[in-house]
């Protein structure tokens, strides 16, 4: 459970500069329902064109042949429109220069946050709480009942306590993943490795590797909106094992936390 738990810490302190909602996505449409074609109704005292008029203007004739410049419809047929619209163009993939660049900015873009977390971890068991983010170096989450768990960062260690056993342990904040986020200024190039860049109309994801963490090497995975690039959700996966899933709701970026919060009591 100990593990567990750092494991979701060291995850969670990603979202630190803070996760909004994904964008709305457009209706779609319903099932079966297909656009009906739009047909031209005859004038109604239109009369059949005499036999010289005919003769006198066979270009008329012409033009109403589908498929001919200044065609009309007839009765019937479909409308051709002048300017139908173009399929819109899909994203062009950003490079992994991009996508880093970008992703500093939304992690820089705020250095406080309050927020709502759901975890799932690998044994699938849903846990929720309350996070709350002050940079540099300071976090805690508070996990809700039945959950026992808390957690502390104050800026030099990571404390995790359970509230039932009145334990608590105690990591170096240079230990773990979340060394790179306690930074004023947050750089992934220079403070873990880049592994590699994926996107594709659901997401941005940049693939993180870290060997220098408590017990061996982490992977984790930071999973960004493609439009907005804001942080939506990531995965961990620490030395042990132990794969975690995060995803924050209710975020806000402009209330500073109260400094309480980040107390460790040693």
């Amino acid at each position: 459970m100990k593990h567990t738990a750092l494991a979701f810490v060291l995850a969670s302190a990603l979202a630190a500069p803070a996760l909004a909602q994904e964008a709305a996505k457009p209706a779609a449409a319903k099932p079966g329902e297909t656009a009906q074609p739009t047909t031209a109704a005859p004038a109604p005292d239109a009369k059949p064109a005499d036999k010289p008029a005919a003769a006198k203007a066979p270009e008329a004739k012409d033009a109403a042949k589908p498929g001919k410049k200044g065609a009309k419809a007839k009765s019937g047929d479909p409308v051709q429109l002048a300017n139908p619209a173009a399929p819109a163009e899909p994203a062009k993939p950003l490079t992994r220069e991009e996508a880093v660049k970008r992703a500093d900015a939304f992690f820089n873009a705020s250095p406080v946050m309050t927020a709502d977390f759901v975890q799932i971890g690998g044994d699938g068991i849903r846990s929720e709480g309350k996070l709350h983010v002050q940079r540099a170096g300071r976090v805690r989450f508070e996990y809700a009942q039945p959950a026992t768990m808390e957690v502390v960062a104050d800026g030099a260690q990571v404390a995790v306590r359970d509230r039932k056993l009145n334990t608590q342990d105690l990591y170096f904040i240079t230990q773990t993943p979340l060394k790179f986020l306690m930074k004023e200024k947050i750089d992934l190039e220079k403070d873990v490795t880049v592994q590699d860049v994926l996107s594709d109309d659901n997401g941005v994801t940049i693939v993180i590797e870290d060997k220098a963490t408590f017990g061996g090497t982490s992977h984790l995975r930071l999973i960004f909106d493609p439009k907005t690039f804001k942080l939506k959700q990531w995965q961990v996966k620490d030395p042990q094992g132990y794969e975690t899933l995060i995803t924050l709701f209710n975020i806000d970026q402009t209330k500073t936390p109260d400094p309480a919060l980040f107390k460790i009591n040693k």
